[in-house]
């Protein structure tokens, strides 16, 4: 790319109004419409996933063990516990297509809204919206949980920061017993200006929603469907590992590119995970932190990015969690921006936004990018990045002489 059109490029990247909002509006929720129309075309193969959804809520009521396979109701198997059914409900109660179209557009609804509650200046918020606006749509050709699951952790710190931690804590609880890294959330406690109040509501809400599914089916079902989950995710977790020695479409994350760069099949998931946890978690301690400018929009940032990069489900629908940290990161960037944030941003588009579309070439993408776990790269620089700055904010100040 030449430097006059780079400079172009950024020039209107720090300047323009990108439009006004009511295009964002437009073009946000066409192009979702537009993906899960193109995959409903598809037959039922084409929503598999929703399919699988589907059954959850289906197999909740009917008391059936949530984690065999269905080869008459869907292809692929599912991973999610009894607490999913409450989410799907209100769709799997609908016909099928009907269910699916309207899952999918409460999806994008919900990280549109959630995008638009951040304490942002309105030109942040539509550039927030242009980042991941591709990264929304390959999540919904997928009809996907993802985006809904990314709006969870930002209405989480949103109603935290507005101390309303009733309403904070319910997303923490959703989050934890759909996807189980949901946990990540809880580090907003520290944002948090009414502790006590923030875990009791949370212990009230992770008791109502493991609870509230007996309503349509029975005790001694949910209590023992729990117990399935864990041993669930545990057999997932060492597929999508196994899965990266034949360069699979799971595990693109850390490991995974340590996986497939190195052929190193070891236990290395738990010693960088809690590394990434200690550097994630110390700067978190020093109270006086939380009141420096862009510190609790970088954590939101780290926390959206952290759930998707260190684990070993993350596929390339999950990256719209991550992406949505790496465009929180790239608003609170000072303008003008950097040789260094303008690169990272130009790899975070070619690794990890457009990677999965037609602009890619078919022979890089198969070959370089998903063979070496490639489309978490630029994430993991941002969160390097991230991680960098709070711990700046964190060290001492050296008293002067």
């Amino acid at each position: 790319m030449s430097s006059k059109l780079e400079k172009i490029i950024f020039h209107k990247w720090e300047t323009a109004k990108f439009g006004s909002v009511y295009l964002i509006y437009c073009i946000w929720f066409l192009l979702a419409a537009f993906a899960v129309t193109a995959e409903m075309s598809r037959g039922l193969t084409g929503i598999d996933n929703y399919l699988i959804f589907e059954g959850v809520f289906k197999h909740v009521v009917q008391e059936k063990y949530l984690f065999s396979y269905y080869p008459e109701e869907y292809v692929s198997f599912n991973n999610y516990g009894p607490a999913f059914s409450l989410v799907i409900a209100p769709f799997a109660l609908l016909p099928t297509y009907i269910g699916c179209f309207f899952w999918a557009m409460a999806n994008a609804a919900a990280l549109f809204i959630a995008l638009k509650m951040l304490p942002l200046e309105e030109k942040q918020k539509i550039i927030l919206y242009w980042i991941v606006l591709i990264e929304m749509m390959t999540s919904i050709h997928s009809v996907q949980f993802n985006p809904m699951f990314t709006a969870f952790f930002i209405f989480t710190f949103v109603f935290t920061l507005r101390g309303k931690d009733w309403i904070a804590t319910l997303f923490i609880a959703l989050g934890i017993l759909t996807k189980l890294y949901g946990i990540a959330g809880l580090a907003f406690f520290f944002f948090s200006k009414n502790k006590i109040q923030f875990i009791i509501s949370l212990m009230v809400w992770l008791t109502v929603i493991v609870a509230a599914p007996i309503l349509y089916s029975s005790y001694d079902y949910i209590v023992q469907s729990y117990e399935d989950w864990y041993y669930q995710i545990i057999r997932r977790n060492q597929q999508n590992i196994d899965n990266s020695r034949t360069a699979g479409m799971q595990d693109i994350s850390v490991p995974g590119m340590i996986r497939r760069i190195f052929k190193y099949y070891g236990p290395i998931d738990f010693p960088i995970i809690a590394a990434a946890g200690v550097l994630f978690g110390i700067p978190l301690l020093k109270k006086q932190n939380q009141d420096h400018p862009n510190f609790k929009l970088n954590y939101l940032a780290l926390v959206l990015i952290s759930v998707v990069i260190f684990s070993s489900a993350a596929e390339s629908p999950t990256f719209v969690i991550a992406v949505t940290g790496a465009a929180i990161w790239f608003i609170t960037q000072q303008q003008p921006y950097s040789t260094k944030i303008k690169a990272t941003i130009w790899l975070l588009f070619l690794l990890t936004i457009l990677s999965p579309t037609d602009l890619i070439p078919p022979y890089i993408r198969i070959n370089f990018i998903l063979a070496y776990s490639l489309k978490a790269l630029p994430c993991f620089i941002i969160w390097c990045w991230l991680i960098i700055s709070c711990w700046k904010i964190h060290l001492p100040k050296i008293p002067s002489k």
